[in-house]
């Protein structure tokens, strides 16, 4: 077989720095401590040509050369195996890639065997899971698991995920025949260097094309996913998808719906805090995955906005600007806050003699919004936080107006971080005007965290060691001291104490919260 390899493999004349100095390439080496006295080196040789972009390709980092050792124990047993996948693509972009995958002829038996520690997660289709031990920048050392995979054929998809039934082979270009797209079709020899590729994975790189291995039907017939994770590749690096790929997409859009809400949702969720958020959205709208997945943002396409407010133009239109705004490695809880925080806008749509109004939007949306994250399965923290960002963006516009008390628990909302980030998105996909932001940012940061969140003069314990008898009235007598607390008319305990009796004084009998006593009670009682 390591004939046929080096046949089809991309080859270059020996590296050498002077060579490729002017592509911007560094040849990275390392040494390994726990591969006896071998000297591991993964130097790629590439064609002539550079990639776009491209400066320079780190490979000393320390995952990759605890993936480079894998594949040596594994050679030196006598398998075949290469890195593989999305970080041969990614060390060709110059990027980091997040994990390191490893194909190879050992079979899972043969993988289990020789390392002394593995996770049997997916035997049954040829995966291993090794864990190794790394080196973290901040010193400290964590597991890390490095995923192997047996050459393998599949067979049918009939679960629209997992192979029926799969074929272990000991041929890397049997192997690669049954991946998703061209540009994760690669192989990578740590040993020499040699990028090989069966697929035109290289060209599509350098032409910026997402394409798919193979009849594209036949792709995503097996996993109906790999729609979704088309969309996303083509937006985070900003490819075109092949006509063919996408008008097989266009075809098949509707078996989404055979894939389950989780795995739709973790797409959704890397669309959404990878940078390309908008380029995402865009592509899914344009191959009609958008209607399927998330038919409320279909919704906003079309649905004018006043132009005082919004000079942008439709809700479709705002909301692609907020999703632009989103930086790569955002809270996906505040990726969510700012897809959904308009999508009570179009069922609450209506043209007023003044102007266009959405009236309680904010609050049908917020409904619309648990709905959507119920849907997608996310941790009650999550939705929680998602509806919270939707139900409280509306309330920037009074930031300036509110009472003291108001303004300090508005400031005291969980994750504040994420509502100010969440309206000045808004603002900038809109108006442009950040006054309400930058005032709600001088109070929050000039205001001191006792003012904001002050310790409670009395509690329930207090109410009740007076003599009251815990009832409905309880919150709202607590409620009215933490308001004079908030607005600065009370500080002490006694005071807080004399404002309960003071209100309780104005109640009629039947208002009046259960007491032990019926004796009258003095501020001094009370105190």
């Amino acid at each position: 077989m390591g004939g046929d390899l080096r046949e089809h493999s991309i080859r270059q004349h020996p590296f050498t720095s002077a060579h490729h100095r002017g592509c911007g390439f560094v040849a990275g080496g390392f040494n390994s401590q726990n591969a006896g006295s071998a000297h591991l080196s993964i130097l790629l040789k590439l064609r002539e040509e550079c990639l776009p972009g491209k400066t320079t390709l780190n490979l000393t980092t320390d995952k990759a050369q605890q993936a480079a050792r894998v594949v040596q124990s594994l050679r030196q047993a006598g398998y075949t195996a290469y890195l593989v996948g999305g970080c041969v693509r990614d060390l060709l972009l110059g990027r980091e890639p997040a994990d390191y995958d490893v194909a190879t002829s050992a079979t899972p038996d043969d993988v289990m065997r020789l390392f002394p520690q593995t996770y049997a997660v997916g035997v049954q289709f040829g995966v291993v899971l090794v864990p190794v031990r790394r080196d973290t920048p901040e010193g400290e050392r964590d597991n890390y698991v490095i995923e192997v995979a047996t050459f393998r054929s599949d067979g049918l998809y009939s679960d629209s995920r997992h192979p029926d039934e799969v074929q272990f082979s000991r041929d890397a270009q049997t192997d690669v025949q049954r991946r998703d797209f061209t540009i994760n079709g690669l192989l990578l020899d740590p040993a020499t260097g040699e990028v090989l590729d069966y697929v035109g994975g290289r060209e599509d790189l350098q032409r910026q094309i997402l394409r798919t291995i193979g009849d594209a039907r036949q792709r995503f017939t097996e996993d109906k996913l790999r729609m979704l994770r088309a969309v996303r590749f083509a937006a985070r690096f900003g490819y075109a998808i092949d006509a063919q790929t996408f008008q097989a997409i266009r075809d098949l859009k509707a078996e989404i719906h055979r894939v389950s809400h989780e795995r739709i949702r973790d797409e959704i969720l890397k669309m959404l805090t990878e940078g390309r958020a908008r380029r995402a959205f865009e592509l899914l709208d344009e191959t009609g995955l958008l209607a399927e997945v998330l038919p409320e943002i279909k919704r906003m396409q079309g649905v004018q906005q006043p132009p005082q407010f919004h000079p942008e133009g439709d809700v479709w239109v705002h909301t692609l600007l907020l999703l632009e705004g989103l930086e790569a490695g955002c809270s996906k809880t505040l990726a969510l806050g700012a897809l959904l925080h308009d999508v009570g806008k179009p069922p609450t749509f209506r043209v007023a003699p003044d102007r266009i109004r959405f009236d309680q939007h904010a609050e049908v949306g917020t409904r619309m919004a648990e709905e959507i994250c119920r849907r997608f399965r996310l941790s009650n923290d999550e939705t929680g936080q998602v509806c919270a960002l939707v139900a409280n963006h509306m309330r920037f516009g009074d930031v300036q107006k509110m009472k003291e008390s108001t303004l300090k628990r508005f400031l005291r909302l969980q994750q504040f971080d994420e509502h100010m980030a969440l309206h000045r998105l808004d603002c900038l996909a809109s108006h442009r005007d950040l006054s309400l932001y930058e005032f709600a940012h001088e109070r929050l940061h000039t205001m001191p965290a006792e003012q904001i969140r002050p310790k409670p003069l009395i509690n329930g314990d207090d109410l009740i060691a007076a003599g009251y008898s815990p009832g409905p009235l309880f919150k709202e007598l607590l409620l009215a001291v933490e308001d004079a607390q908030l607005e600065g008319s009370i500080a002490t305990r006694e005071q807080a104490l004399a404002l309960v009796l003071e209100k309780t004084k104005k109640l009629t009998p039947e208002e009046q919260p259960g007491r032990a006593t019926t004796k009258s009670k003095s501020a001094a009682d009370l105190r």
